[in-house]
């Protein structure tokens, strides 16, 4: 079997560590970023241990553009090339607060993390796969990329503006690096996790309890991450290679409209 990687940031935990999990299941060598290493580290263990894979965990900050300029600089030399980014690194605001409360520091650290440390990141990732494919370094390459965004690039919060804006404008990147990334035939996708169990929405999940129970889902139960990275999966397979530019939403139904 061909030896595939998957660099996934956000790994350690929640939705990226499902997908590193699902990815690890179909024998891809994992390379995994997290912006604390501590949940790396046990990661790299439940993945070599329980799916023999490769793991390679790094700890860094997406939304801080010198340490990504070091870590291309000194460490991305150094691993082999890359199938599938998945681009899943991404934080909620500290406190929610009403947009006409929104501080600016709040404001920047969001989007730093969620929209410029991601645009940036995934340009120098790009830029390595078009030049292993037209190097021909990898015979049959066939590189993707996933942006995990939320229903919050289409569905307004006033109580945390900077994550729903930061998640709208990373839907617009995923759009922009589609069309950009075609001529190398390099698809590019979306995909929209709607209400998902994990420590970031953990403390609201009375709130959403309350709601999936009144009928906010047309599917009443949270989401995982599990169902996140089974659609990722099936990207990585390449079912979905003729649909660059594709949103995929995972979301119970939450969007469709309703009378």
């Amino acid at each position: 079997m061909k030896n595939f990687t998957a660099l996934i940031t956000g790994a350690s935990r929640g939705i990226g560590k499902g997908i590193a999990i699902a990815l690890a299941q179909k024998s891809y060598n994992i390379i995994a970023l997290a912006k604390k290493p501590e949940g790396l580290r046990l990661l790299k263990e439940e993945l070599e241990n329980n799916y023999h894979v490769k793991c390679f965990p790094f700890s860094l900050d997406i939304g801080n553009l010198n340490a990504q300029e070091d870590w291309f600089a000194n460490l991305f030399p150094t691993l082999p090339e890359i199938d599938i980014l998945v681009n899943n690194a991404g934080i909620a605001p500290e406190k929610r607060a009403d947009i006409l409360e929104c501080s600016v520091e709040s404001y920047d650290k969001v989007l730093d993390t969620n929209l410029k440390g991601v645009f940036f990141f995934t340009q120098k990732i790009a830029q390595r796969m078009i030049s292993t494919i037209q190097a021909n370094i990898k015979k049959d390459y066939k590189p993707r990329i996933v942006f995990i965004t939320s229903i919050s690039a289409v569905t307004a919060s006033p109580n945390r503006a900077e994550y729903c804006i930061s998640k709208a404008g990373l839907s617009m990147v995923s759009q922009l690096y589609a069309v950009r990334l075609a001529e190398y035939n390099i698809p590019v996708f979306e995909v929209r996790p709607g209400i998902i169990l994990t420590d970031m929405t953990e403390p609201v999940r009375l709130k959403y309890d309350a709601l999936i129970k009144e009928g906010l889902l047309l599917q009443k139960r949270w989401g995982t991450p599990e169902d996140v990275a089974t659609c990722v999966a099936s990207i990585a397979d390449g079912c979905f290679d003729y649909a660059t530019g594709s949103v995929f939403e995972i979301s119970g139904g939450f969007s469709v409209l309703r009378l």
